[in-house]
């Protein structure tokens, strides 16, 4: 609502707020899917309780970004929906991360064991990988860089949420080679997989980032 009051929003109050609508449950039921997929033998076991209390914050994103999809198209809007919500994602990311960390092992976030420097002790003696904190520096580390873009460059419409999304989706990938995961015997977990898909939804972002800037910046 503070950015909103600072710039100008093409989607009128009442579609802006049938998107947000569809993208909390979008993102209530991939997150919840995509949580249970790391381990689906346990739902067999657990039923409805283990649904409800598995998620990811990838599988939100992703199932979030396809129901939005899917009711723009059915409510006619044409503009880019994600771009006022970058900032505060990135945000509200950073403080969910820190109660990750703050949670310790309950949360299930912390990384594989590790010998380095800045390894962290989560309260069973062994000292892991801090994932959790690694995240905070990427959102931090990538805020910098969009603000650095956007007052050098014009972005076109829907590329600040591209690079948010797309960018992440890299991250991820690469941080879940050093978290305790499930992984198939072909190395990659379910986490990975749909990383991979996202990633390449936004293929063009990586094959063609000049399209991102608008030609007469």
């Amino acid at each position: 609502m503070y950015l909103r009051k600072k710039q100008t929003d093409n989607i009128s109050d009442d579609n802006r707020l049938i998107i947000f609508i569809a993208a909390a449950a979008g993102a209530f039921l991939g997150s919840h899917i995509v949580g249970v997929l790391e381990t689906p033998s346990l739902l067999n076991h657990f039923g409805i309780i283990y649904f409800l209390g598995n998620k990811t914050i990838v599988g939100g994103m992703i199932g979030g970004l396809i129901a939005v999809e899917l009711i723009k198209k059915q409510i006619g809007v044409t503009t880019s929906s994600g771009d006022l919500m970058v900032y505060p994602l990135i945000l509200a990311m950073i403080i969910g991360r820190v109660g990750c960390f703050l949670a310790g092992l309950d949360d299930g976030t912390y990384g594989k064991p590790s010998n380095l420097p800045w390894a962290i002790n989560f309260g069973d003696g062994i000292h892991r990988h801090p994932t959790n904190l690694y995240e905070i520096i990427f959102w931090c580390i990538l805020w910098v860089i969009l603000l650095f873009v956007e007052k050098h460059h014009h972005l076109v419409n829907g590329a600040k949420f591209k690079i948010f999304l797309s960018s992440y989706l890299v991250f991820r990938f690469m941080d879940e080679f050093i978290k305790p995961d499930y992984f198939f015997s072909f190395g990659l977990s379910v986490i990975q997989l749909v990383c991979l898909g996202g990633i390449l939804y936004y293929y063009k972002v990586f094959l063609q980032p000049y399209k991102l800037i608008k030609p007469d910046a």
